[in-house]
């Protein structure tokens, strides 16, 4: 029967090839977030002149519409019955959506009045986020089903995020070293508009690419894997009724939580870390495209780390030590400035010491994500003991919708942020006042550290470890034995 398919043929350690190909199409994700958090705020405001404010509140729109779409996406893919599995179906039909949107986003009609720049920014980052939610949220449920195991399960998140990042990254690299070059009307590479327009084509290809590899990498499991089964017609109480149930888990509640705190961070830091990189230390196009690789090490170390971490110490246990040890790192260098300790901005050391830094921070705040994305995996079978239903899609389209909606609130504070310092528009490195870069940075620091400090509060209280995990899973082979002892 399809149910005891579904909890026998995934116990078997799953091929090297299987882990890389599910983990390609993350590079999609990688790319359009990159984008998003880095460098959209930035084309849209200081190149193509939208107040700060009006960008800041677009990008908040269509991260809200796209949480809202989340958990459609998640329920409808969890009941999903065809002769293609439940996830393909959709990853295969986002991929063309996905890229076109993407490539529309960078590239608006010229000259176009304020008011319809704003409405073109809001249409295409919805058409963006949407289209590529459909792949995103059937491909990360799939990893509960390609395996149960506690430890594979961090492997499969391992290589997800290992390829996140690894295509987001690269395509900054080829963004500041080969598109965003100074010319004799844009001094500042990063103010150069033609830069961002050949970036959406290249980008839109790469996405492309990497969801239909993966999706196509991954077609062969779909024998493997479950056709829900055949339910009756339901009121959209009854479906509504479902979802919360399935949202009402406690350690599902806690690591979702602690990620709406750790994911307004993140919009905060992705939206001003291109202003402390071109205003608060001045750096080149050239010497940004440098740092960026040092997200790659970042990866790199989380990817080897995170999996003999969590055995030696466990899920809950490794997320929240990575997400205390980062408040500590991610602030270093400015607070070093702040205090007369750090190299002025034109020192030789300054680069190296930054991408150090930055090298260490990705990885702890990698490996946090890779972990925590793990620990929604293994609700799923607790969730299965009390509502009787499987609903991967649907844990980890919460998860996402929640973290999505801050981090749209996120971006939303960092333009809040740079209004509320007053930080001018069309703005020339090395020409705004020293006061308000400081007032930047002493908003900046202690906002990161209660954001971080409250998610790995929240992350703690999370309850699934492997005695507890392997235990729903044996009561789930065996349903007739009593309940689990809640720990």
């Amino acid at each position: 029967m399809d149910d005891q398919r579904l909890r026998t043929a995934p116990s078997r350690a799953l091929s090297l090839a299987t882990k890389v190909l599910y983990g390609v199409g993350s590079t999609a994700y990688g790319v359009k977030e990159n984008g998003f958090r880095t460098l959209l705020l930035l084309y849209y405001n200081q190149v193509l002149g939208l107040p700060v404010g009006l960008v800041a509140t677009a990008i908040l729109i269509a991260l809200v519409v796209d949480a809202v779409v989340d958990p459609i996406i998640g329920q409808v893919s969890d009941t999903w019955r065809s002769r293609f599995g439940r996830r393909h179906p959709f990853m295969y039909f986002s991929a063309l959506p996905t890229a076109v949107a993407f490539i529309m986003l960078w590239n608006p009609p010229h000259a176009l009045p304020a008011k319809d720049l704003l409405l073109y920014l809001i249409a295409t980052s919805v058409l963006v986020r949407v289209s590529i939610t459909i792949y995103e949220i059937p491909s990360s449920a799939l990893s509960a089903e390609l395996s149960h195991n506690y430890d594979e399960r961090t492997s499969l998140q391992a290589w997800r995020y290992l390829f996140f990042f690894f295509g987001g990254q690269a395509m900054s690299i080829l963004m500041f070293r080969v598109f965003l070059q100074p010319d004799h009307a844009h001094p500042v590479g990063q103010l150069n508009p033609v830069g961002y327009e050949k970036f959406g084509w290249v980008a839109g290809a790469v996405i492309l690419a990497s969801i239909l590899i993966s999706a196509l990498g991954t077609h062969r499991n779909i024998q493997d894997l479950p056709q829900p089964p055949i339910r009756p017609r339901r009121s959209l109480f009854a479906v509504l009724k479902e979802m919360f149930e399935t949202w009402s888990n406690r350690s599902f509640l806690m690591v979702t939580i602690g990620g709406i705190f750790k994911s307004t961070g993140l919009g905060i830091s992705g939206g001003l870390g291109i202003y402390f990189s071109t205003y608060f230390w001045e750096l080149t196009s050239s010497q940004i495209a440098f740092l960026v690789i040092d997200g790659m090490v970042g990866a790199y170390l989380a990817f080897q780390l995170t999996a003999p971490l969590t055995r030696r110490f466990g899920k809950r246990n490794t997320a929240v030590a990575l997400l205390i040890g980062g408040i500590a790192v991610s602030s270093l260098p400015i607070v070093l400035r702040l205090m007369g300790f750090f190299f002025s901005n034109h020192s030789p050391y300054l680069v190296p010491f930054l991408f150090v830094q930055g090298a260490i921070f990705a990885s702890i705040g990698i490996g946090a994500q890779i972990v925590t994305s793990a620990m929604v995996a293994d609700v799923v079978e607790e969730s299965e003991l009390a509502t009787g239903r499987r609903s991967e899609g649907l844990l980890f389209s919460a998860a996402s919708m929640m973290q999505k909606a801050v981090t749209g609130v996120g971006a939303l504070g960092a333009g809040i942020i740079l209004s509320y310092v007053q930080f001018p528009e069309h703005a020339k490195p090395g020409h705004v006042d020293p006061g308000i870069l400081r007032n930047l940075a002493l908003v900046y620091i202690p906002v990161m550290a209660i954001l971080f400090l409250l998610s790995g509060g929240f992350t703690a209280l999370y309850r699934i470890d492997r005695r507890s995990h392997e235990e729903n899973l044996r009561l789930l082979e065996n349903p007739n034995e009593p309940d689990p002892v809640v720990p």
